[in-house]
Parts: C-alpha cells; sequence; structure tokens
C-alpha cells in the first residue's frame, strides 16, 4: 500500500497565445479549472495503475469537492483533513506549444500537523510505501517515522528545495527528480546522483526518457513518442505510476518502462489529475 503525504490544489488553467512576458498583460483564450497538485496528482496516478493508495493532507472548506473528486478516483481519503485555511491552488496558463507557467499558492498543505501525519502512519503495515514531494510540510516527521515503522520512502523532489531535499537524503529509499533538480542538488551537495547514497534514483528527461542510479550503476530508458499538448503532471503521472508498479512487486525495469507509457499518455492531454490515464488505457494502447 501506499500512503502518500501530498498537496492537494485546485488548479485554474489559462490558454494563452504564449507563455507572459514580464510587465505584459496577456488575454487568456480559454480557461477551466480541476484537481491538482502534486501529491494529489501521484495520489490519483498511483490509484488509477491499480495500487491501493492513501492520501495524508488538508484542503479548506472551499476544497471540499477535492476530497471527493480522489476518492471517485480510488483514492482512500479518511486521512485528509478540513481545516480553518484555503485550499492550496495554482494558476497556470499554458501555450500553443504546451509549456506551461505556474503561481502557486500553498494554503492548507503547509498547516499538517504531526498529529495528522502519525495518524495516518500508525495505520501501516512493514514494507509500504511513503510517498511524499515538496508541496507540504512534515516530510521530515514523516520519513522518520515511516523508517521505525519498516516503511520503504519515496521521495519526489519538487519543486526542488535544496536544503528540505539534504535534509532528506539518509532517510529515503527511492528518489525521483528532473535533470535540472538533479543538477541543482548536485550543486548543493557536491555529489553526483550515484554518490548520494540513495538506492535508487530515477532522474527523468523529458522527451529523452530518463535514467535510473543505483549500486548496479546507471541505465537509460527511452521516452515513447508522443504529440505533446500540455506537459503539466506528467511528471507527477510518471512518479504515481512508477511507485505504484514497485507497489505491486515489478522490478524496477517494469516499473520505469510502465511509468513513461503513462507519462507519454498523459502529454497528450490538457489538465492534471482529472485526465491522468489508468491502466487498461495504457495496456490497450500499447498492447500489453
Amino acid at each position: 500500500m501506499i500512503w502518500n503525504l501530498g498537496s492537494i490544489n485546485i488548479d485554474n488553467f489559462y490558454e494563452v497565445p504564449h507563455l507572459p512576458l514580464p510587465g505584459e498583460t496577456l488575454a487568456a483564450t480559454g480557461f477551466g479549472f480541476g484537481l491538482g497538485g502534486k501529491g494529489a496528482n501521484m495520489s490519483v496516478a498511483a490509484a488509477r495503475a491499480a495500487a491501493r493508495v492513501s492520501h495524508i493532507g488538508a484542503v479548506g472548506a472551499n476544497g471540499r469537492w477535492t476530497r471527493e473528486r480522489l476518492m471517485e478516483y480510488g483514492v482512500d481519503v479518511p486521512h485528509i483533513a478540513q481545516l480553518d485555511t484555503p485550499t492550496g491552488h495554482a494558476n497556470i496558463v499554458i501555450d500553443r506549444q504546451g509549456e506551461n507557467s505556474i503561481v502557486l499558492f500553498h494554503g492548507a498543505n503547509v498547516e499538517l500537523t504531526e498529529a495528522i501525519i502519525g495518524a495516518a502512519l500508525t495505520e501501516a503495515s512493514p514494507g509500504d510505501f511513503l510517498l511524499m514531494q515538496n508541496e507540504t510540510n512534515g516530510q521530515d516527521y514523516a520519513a522518520e517515522t515511516a523508517q521505525a515503522l519498516g516503511l520503504r520512502v519515496a521521495y519526489a523532489a519538487a519543486p526542488f528545495d535544496a536544503k528540505v531535499t539534504e535534509g532528506l537524503l539518509g532517510k529515503i529509499d527511492l528518489l525521483i527528480l528532473n535533470a535540472v533538480e538533479a543538477q541543482q542538488l548536485e550543486e548543493a551537495t557536491g555529489k553526483t546522483a550515484d554518490a548520494l547514497g540513495i538506492a535508487d534514483v530515477v532522474i527523468t528527461l523529458g522527451a529523452q526518457g530518463c535514467k535510473w542510479v543505483s549500486d548496479a550503476g546507471e541505465k537509460h530508458f527511452d521516452a515513447y513518442p508522443t504529440e505533446v499538448v500540455d506537459t503539466t503532471g506528467a511528471g507527477d503521472t510518471f512518479t504515481g505510476y512508477l511507485v505504484a508498479a514497485l507497489d505491486r512487486g515489478m522490478d524496477m525495469d517494469g516499473a520505469i518502462d510502465l511509468a513513461l507509457k503513462a507519462a507519454s499518455l498523459m502529454v497528450a492531454r490538457r489538465g492534471t489529475a482529472d485526465v491522468i490515464p489508468d491502466l487498461k488505457e495504457i495496456q490497450d494502447q500499447f498492447g500489453l
């Protein structure tokens, strides 16, 4: 099972001719909203990848519908607290090439208490996964608690924060980050991915696929070709599918391949959690 300490956001989408320049007022050509946040995206992806996932997070009164939406997508929600603070939200502008720019308000996502996190993890079993990213507070406490309980800790180091990531290096089993974040981490620590003391490091490379760094060395995986419509949520989809596949007993090669397939379908769609592909779609698309 996967216990995901993760953000829950309301995503507002604005379609624009190009990403705004400094000082520029730009009229949007389209608007939409939906469920988002890196944490929610990962929970939905993991659930759609046939894993059981329980989300640990918080929303405000204006975000009660997000909790219901997660439940509709197969995510366990008893450990999503409702707090007296606004739900996190993101304003996302997307240009005609599918590139995006995002302004994020953390809201309830950074008001989590140790009591909320601890109450969830006391229900976990040895061998379960704790999944985390950087859009909430409480990662250090959660990782220490998970270690004590015999959980495997997977951490997606995004949005990147060198101080937070460095503090977690001795407490995680699987690190997922993109090429820019990997470079930033190397600059902050003076260590390459193979010298971090982490059993498995997966570095996503966009259209070039990803690489897996472990004690056995480094292995590259090619991306599956696709028409890019919107890159928002692709990395979260990859992470959710990767951890779900490992939780279901797949080896790393198979898990990475499945995650790349899921990401290739995701970038061909516009949206975030609401359009993450499910396992049957991937099986049908790739003849599995």
